[in-house]
């Protein structure tokens, strides 16, 4: 679910909006539901259950491959589903829907109906469960269906031609895309989608015979089906997946991402829960500054307006049934549920050529608290409602797409070709996009995209080659053009010397590339509150030089497309060598080497040194990890070995530190309490979930003896607090605004934790230290002036906790056996650049503990 703040409405006031208990309590701002505040993170830290979690769901997900799921055959596409044991610890049995176990029994039997329903698996969740696509048209021979493919082409490579083809325009069949299911425990959508495609699979109205005619549904059964089994938000690798569209570490998401690039849907529908009333998409501001939004408002608030009615019109009353109304956030709140950042799925998808995406908020809650404490018939009464309303989304949408399939071609083909040409975004207005009450200056977001970015070959460091590799694979997988040049050039002033990346910004996704890419905007002042993260630039985070050129004429000739980065895995020939450790494919590599047994010392630079004799094994670990080995004759010092790291963290952070090859044992208040082995570890990370006032006097002897011989990296205000609690460093912690995050300009010292490190970070309830002890090193500090580069970080009321405030703060800070991290470095398996830093942490402390003889 969302959370919004409702304050003074557009011109168009239905009512104020209300939670899901039959009393109708209203929504105050921070209220709704289960998420206490308008800015929500990726979830608390990890419990029991999750730190009971196995370790190969994360390299399941880092691994998972997802194909193309469009053959170029015919439909129906059938195959007959293996069914699932029964499991009767699902959790939606309570709620009498459907449970996870029987939905491959009922697409056979859908598939059975006759020959409009087909089935494909498209993927596997972290937990190893099947993804559903099920595709519901009028059948094509595998002739008709390459000609749709050749036209779904067509519109994206070549779109000024294909707004002239009359072929198209005549007989090209217009893709819906309804995803269900993503947040786990918001089950409803799936059940009204199996009930829809049962009645569609059969109906004979005239109606129906013209949408499947002329369209082609996509059905994702369950995005997440780990969640639906065990009644959770996020997946079995503890993710809220609709927070993960911008870096698709899940494997769910690769799925669905793969979904919107095959299909290419004009319509998209994400179903989500529980807000009462209804809430359905269009938003309040901010908007993506990089959509075609003109093109977007226009065709989603005409759907949302469809869905409202047909909502409303189901007849479910507060005083009867304790439904609201539906609510249309763009017309009727001010702000609190905005379209900005791209990791939410109707919002991606608007990137992939969605010109009308929703997500819809079902009004009545059933799970959390509600699941626990409510008796089971009211529970199944909420949940049958649900169903009513998710169906009545659902069959508006469709509606909508079959009555306006014409516009919605039309409009997908002219993002596309605004991008191809390199035009001018068109700014809303009561005259661009007549018939949508309230616009205002307000919703005017655009940007200036540069002719190009340019990677270059030949960087400053290997650290950027490294993540150049990653960075260009990453939007290859997102379907955006990268170039290679085959010689020298020069552009917009600047010569690059050949294998430079060329991401020409004249093509059809340019507002992909360019949200992944771009620096973003401060809108610390456009808005009070954000929904979620405002500023997530891969160029900046990742850890790779990308440069814009504003203007001028690339160099056709010398640039070729590419299907995959080149490798820059190397070792050379002979003596020993380097590995720097600025990538998390470097750390990962490390760490690899010393689980093999082969002897590696740390150098002074904080880089590791592999002798001659283990050449074999970095050949190995070079194509492995795609990274370089070099030639030194620098000597380490100090020895380094496996790391066993006890975490108390969040899941993003356990999966970055998973996905850098660390041997890793999460823990927490809870489990510090019930008895920890602490022989088992070798350094302690702490940023969630552990509390030194709260742990038993047993538990705080262990963690305290713990301390004293190895070491402690904390992040946030949770890992300052042990800190101090165990008297580990002298640092006072300064907690900035919870509700700032961002990207932030940072000066790197140099020394083992940061050197090598980009000159941005990520904060998010950004820290900064003060009155340092004699042994405290800064590591890092906040830039000074302004800090903040793009998001929202705005002063509390009385004035502190700004960016002013942080700037020329030390933000990483480390000592004798203790590194303490004010901005985040592994949020979310996001800003790769960044995850070295704490691996050398982690390093450093466990050596210094080492040397001081813990």
């Amino acid at each position: 679910m969302r959370t919004t703040r409702t304050t003074a409405a557009r011109p168009v006031l239905i009512t104020a909006l209300a939670l899901t208990t039959a009393g109708s309590l209203l929504l105050t701002p921070g209220s709704a539901g289960a998420d206490p505040k308008p800015v929500t993170r990726e979830g608390p830290a990890l419990d029991r259950q999750a730190a009971q979690a196995p370790a190969v769901a994360a390299r399941r997900a880092l691994n998972a491959l997802t194909a193309r799921t469009d053959s170029g055959t015919g439909y129906p596409r059938e195959q007959v589903l293996t069914p699932d044991p029964e499991n009767p610890a699902d959790k939606s049995i309570k709620l009498g829907l459907t449970p996870y176990h029987a939905i491959a029994a009922k697409l056979n039997a859908l598939q059975a109906l006759g020959d409009r329903v087909s089935v494909e698996v498209v993927g596997r969740s972290a937990g190893g469960h099947r993804l559903y696509l099920v595709t519901v048209t009028a059948p094509e021979s595998a002739r008709q269906a390459r000609s749709q493919e050749r036209m779904r082409e067509l519109i994206e490579r070549a779109p000024a031609a294909a707004a002239k083809s009359q072929e198209i325009k005549a007989g090209y069949k217009v893709p819906l895309f309804v995803n269900n299911n993503i947040h786990g425990n918001e089950w409803e959508g799936t059940d009204a989608s199996l009930g829809l495609i049962e009645q569609l699979a059969t109906a004979k109205d005239a109606k129906t015979r013209d949408l499947l005619s002329r369209s082609r549904l996509y059905f994702n059964i369950t995005a997440n089906p780990d969640g639906r089994i065990a009644g959770t938000r996020t997946n079995a690798g503890g993710f809220d997946m609709n927070r993960d569209f911008a870096t698709a570490s899940q494997p769910e998401v690769r799925a669905m991402r793969q979904i919107q690039i095959d299909k290419q849907p004009a319509v998209m529908l994400d179903l989500h829960g529980y807000v009462n009333g209804t809430l359905i998409e269009p938003t309040t501001p901010p908007h993506g500054e990089n959509y075609e939004y003109d093109l977007f408002l226009k065709n989603t608030y005409a759907g949302a307006l469809g869905m409202e009615s047909a909502v409303n019109g189901l007849g479910y009353t507060p005083e009867k049934d304790g439904v609201e109304p539906a609510q249309i956030p763009f017309r009727d709140q001010e702000e609190g549920w905005d379209d900005w950042p791209p990791i939410f799925t109707p919002q991606y998808a608007a990137f992939q050529g969605a010109v009308a995406a929703h997500t819809v908020e079902i009004p009545l809650a059933v799970n959390n608290e509600e699941y626990d404490t409510l008796p089971t018939a009211e529970l199944r009464r909420r949940s049958a409602v649900n169903v009513d309303v998710a169906g009545a989304a659902i069959r508006a949408t469709l509606d909508f797409t079959r009555t306006h399939r014409s516009t919605l071609i039309a409009d997908q083909i002219e993002v596309f070709r605004r991008g191809a040409a390199g035009e001018a975004q068109v700014p809303v207005s009561q005259e661009t996009v007549p018939g949508v009450p309230g616009i205002g200056p307000e919703d005017v977001y655009t940007t200036d995209f540069p002719r190009a970015y340019v990677i270059p070959a030949g960087a400053r460091s290997q650290r950027s080659a490294t993540a150049a590799a990653r960075l260009v694979d990453h939007l290859l997988a997102n379907d955006v053009v990268v170039t290679r040049a085959t010689r020298p050039f020069r552009l917009a002033g600047r010569t690059y010397s050949a294998g430079s990346y060329v991401v020409d910004m004249h093509q059809s996704k340019r507002g992909l590339a360019n949200v992944l890419l771009a620096d973003g905007t401060d809108i610390s002042d456009k808005v009070s509150v954000m929904y979620d993260i405002s500023g997530w630039s891969l160029g900046r985070l990742w850890g790779a030089t990308v440069e814009s050129a504003q203007r001028g004429s690339l160099p056709y000739g010398a640039l070729r497309t590419v299907d995959a980065a080149a490798s820059v895995g190397y070792v050379a020939p002979r003596g020993t060598l380097r590995l720097r450790l600025d990538t998390p494919q470097e750390i990962g590599a490390l760490n690899s080497l010393l689980q093999q047994g082969v002897s590696v010392r740390r150098a002074a630079d904080g880089s590791a040194i592999v002798p001659s004799s283990a050449r074999k094994a970095a050949v190995t670990a070079a194509r492995t990890y795609d990274v370089s080995f070099d030639a030194t004759h620098t000597r380490g010092t100090t020895e380094l070995r496996r790391l066993r790291v006890a975490a108390a963290v969040t899941a993003g952070e356990l999966f970055a530190l998973r996905e850098m090859d660390f041997e890793v044992t999460p823990v927490s208040t809870g489990i510090l309490n019930a008895g920890f082995d602490w022989s088992t570890a070798d350094v302690l990370f702490v940023s969630a979930g552990l509390s030194y006032d709260r742990l038993n006097p047993a538990a705080r002897t262990a963690l305290d003896a713990f301390l004293t011989g190895h070491g402690l990296v904390g992040r946030g205000a949770t890992g300052a607090e042990l800190n101090s609690a165990a008297g580990l460093l002298a640092a006072k912690p300064v907690e900035g605004n919870g509700d700032a995050n961002g990207v932030v300009r940072v000066v790197n010292a140099g020394g083992p934790v940061t050197g090598g490190a980009p000159e941005h970070g990520f904060v998010y309830a950004p820290v900064w230290f003060t009155d340092l002890g004699p042994e405290v090193r800064v590591e890092q500090s906040y830039a000074t002036g302004n800090p903040l580069v793009s998001g929202h970080w705005r002063p509390l009321e009385d004035g502190s906790g700004g960016p002013d405030a942080a700037a020329g703060q030390a933000s990483v800070v480390s000592g004798p056996g203790a590194v303490l991290f004010g901005t985040e470095p592994l949020f979310r398996d996001h800003p790769k650049g960044e995850f070295a830093q704490v691996a050398r942490a982690l390093l450093a402390v466990a050596q210094a503990s080492e040397e001081s003889g813990g």
